[in-house]
Formats: structure tokens, C-alpha cells, sequence
């Protein structure tokens, strides 16, 4: 590894390299849970999950170009360590690993690229941004590539790369169920407009899944059972048709709450600290420690964000729905 860079030599380099061309540039969301309902576990370790999925606006720019070998850099105020595994890598090589029967005419014989990064979602923040870049690899390397793909092609890929995957290709609002990658669209017309309080040091959500079924087996809480966490992602849509942040506000829950504030106690600091400050209600998102924090307006959003900010918080202005993934 040099400069933040990894790059996979080629074992061979056939043919002729690929006619130069303009850098294909995707754009992908992160995510807000509005409801993270959490069961017991598949035999595979994974657990049973019912979710409500928001996009917001804050937004994962992927860019590629062909080239003879992989080559991956990260940009943006983020630092992150660059490995082999990374899922932009993962993703490359599994859509490459496909396209035998997605080629076209104007496909190119050899399929490598150099990828670029901006990274705007917090790391390791329980927004996805890991799964958002894999979902812009996808769109942006079939493009690149002329190959002949759809969408549903690309949603079973992002499946077998993670769980929060595929929705990070659909965007928008959707209840997730399995392991949260079986989706079912939900269609929202109205906006909700969020502050995201981050941190500086990241939670891994392999640990606060542990902590969870710890939790679950000391009797501290309890796993939820499918129907009624089906129930609950009703009554958020419901909530959500109405455009009323006070409605949705009295609905958002997450199971994984407990287990990442047991890991970072100050995350119940600072929810306490935004509902005194006017927020109309707070959760920490997916396996934290982002802290979302739902506002009455776009006004009220920012004036709440410049307190936290005052206070020392790390906090933005975001809101959502937002689109899925998509080339610029």
C-alpha cells in the first residue's frame, strides 16, 4: 500500500488496452434507519431484521476509468485504511466475475479499473457508507464496461456484497425484511429534514451485534419477534404519509439503541442533550454512533445543528428521501 492506495497487479495483460475514455461518476446515498427491529439469528449468524430505510443527501461519489489493473484511492475529509477486502474492490471483481453473459459488442476484453472515492458518510457511523460505495461500484462499472445488466441483476450482486447493499441501489424509502435485503418500496412524497450528530471514532457493527445478543440473553431486552416488528413498519409508513415529524417522530426505534449506547455511553448524553435543545425526537442510526436527529422544518434543522455545533457536536444538515444510486 502507498499514498492511501492499493493497487492488484495484473497477472497477464492480454490484448490491447481498452480506448480511452471519460470517467464514469456515480452518486450514492447513506442511510437513516427509522425503525431497526431486530430478531433472532439465521444459521449462517445473521439476524432476522425488519427495517424502514430513509436515503438522505449526504452522498458517496464513486468514479471510474479503465485501466489495465485495480487501483483504488479514497478522497475526502474521512481517512480511511485501504485493503484488499474493500468493498468497492469486492465489488469490481464480483460484477467482473459476471460478465460473461453480460458482455456487449462494445464490451472490453480486459475488466479492471481505477477507482476513485469521495467519501462524505461517516465510517463506520451506521450509515452505510461501505455498502453505498459498493451499490456506485455496480452502476458505475457496468456502465463503464457496456455491459448488459439490470437492475435486478445488479440488486442479487449487491445481496451476496452486504446486506444494506441493495438498498443503497434503490434509495428512496423501503421496508427491508430477511436480512434486510429483501425490499419493498415504499413511495414517500413528502421531505424530512434531519441533523446527523457524528463522531470522530466509528462503532464496528460486528460489535454492537454482539452486545446485542448479550443484552438479549442477560434479559435486558428483547429480540422482536417478526409480526410486531412488521406492525411497527407499518405504522411508520403510515406516519411518513402524513408529512408530520411530530407523527414520525413517535415511531422511530431502533433495537440496536441499547447495545450501542452500552458501548458508548455519551451517545445517551447527547440524545438527551438534543431533545432539551428542541429536537422533535432522536435515534441513534443503524449500529451508530451517528446520532439522527429529526427537525420540524429546514429552519428548525439548522438552528439545531448551530447549537450542537456551539456545544462541540460534530453536526450537519441532511434531509430525506433521497435518490438512489445513480450516474452524473
Amino acid at each position: 500500500m502507498r499514498g492511501g492506495a492499493i493497487v492488484e497487479p495484473a497477472a497477464a495483460r492480454l490484448g490491447a488496452m481498452h480506448p480511452a475514455s471519460p470517467p464514469i461518476v456515480t452518486r450514492t446515498p447513506g442511510k437513516i434507519n427509522l425503525l431497526l427491529a431486530v430478531g433472532g439469528q439465521y444459521d449462517d449468524g445473521y439476524h432476522k431484521i425488519v427495517n424502514v430505510f430513509q436515503a438522505v443527501d449526504l452522498y458517496e461519489d464513486i468514479s471510474v476509468r479503465w485501466a489495465p489493473e485495480w487501483s483504488l484511492h479514497f478522497t475526502g475529509s474521512h481517512s480511511l485504511l485501504v485493503d484488499d477486502d474493500n468493498l468497492v474492490l469486492r465489488a469490481g471483481r464480483l460484477l467482473a466475475s459476471r460478465a460473461a453473459d453480460l458482455r456487449t459488442a462494445s464490451s472490453p476484453e480486459n475488466l479492471a479499473a481505477a477507482c476513485m472515492v469521495r467519501k462524505r458518510v461517516p465510517i463506520a457511523g451506521g450509515m452505510a457508507g461501505g455498502s453505498a460505495d459498493a451499490a456506485g461500484t455496480l452502476v458505475a462499472l457496468a456502465k463503464l464496461w457496456r455491459l448488459e445488466v439490470a437492475r435486478e441483476q445488479l440488486s442479487e450482486m449487491a445481496a451476496e456484497l452486504g446486506a444494506d447493499v441493495p438498498f443503497s441501489l434503490v434509495g428512496g424509502t423501503a421496508i427491508g425484511t430477511g436480512r434486510g435485503d429483501r425490499l419493498t418500496a415504499v413511495i414517500t412524497r413528502e421531505s424530512y429534514h434531519w441533523v446527523l450528530v457524528t463522531q470522530a471514532e466509528g462503532l464496528s457493527t460486528v460489535d454492537v451485534y454482539r452486545r446485542f445478543d448479550e443484552l438479549v440473553d442477560d434479559g435486558e431486552i428483547d429480540a422482536t419477534g417478526k409480526a410486531r416488528a412488521l406492525s411497527e413498519a407499518e405504522s411508520v409508513v403510515t406516519a411518513l404519509a402524513t408529512g408530520d415529524p411530530e407523527q414520525l417522530g413517535r415511531h422511530l426505534r431502533n433495537d440496536l439503541q441499547a447495545a450501542a449506547i452500552s458501548l458508548r455511553p455519551s451517545l445517551h448524553r447527547t440524545l438527551d442533550e438534543a431533545r432539551d435543545l428542541g429536537a422533535v425526537a432522536g435515534i441513534v442510526s443503524g449500529s451508530g454512533p451517528t446520532i439522527a436527529l429529526l427537525a420540524g422544518d429546514a429552519h428548525h434543522a439548522a438552528a439545531l445543528a448551530q447549537s450542537l455545533l456551539a456545544r462541540g457536536h460534530q453536526a450537519s444538515v441532511v434531509s430525506s428521501p433521497a435518490r438512489g444510486s445513480h450516474v452524473l
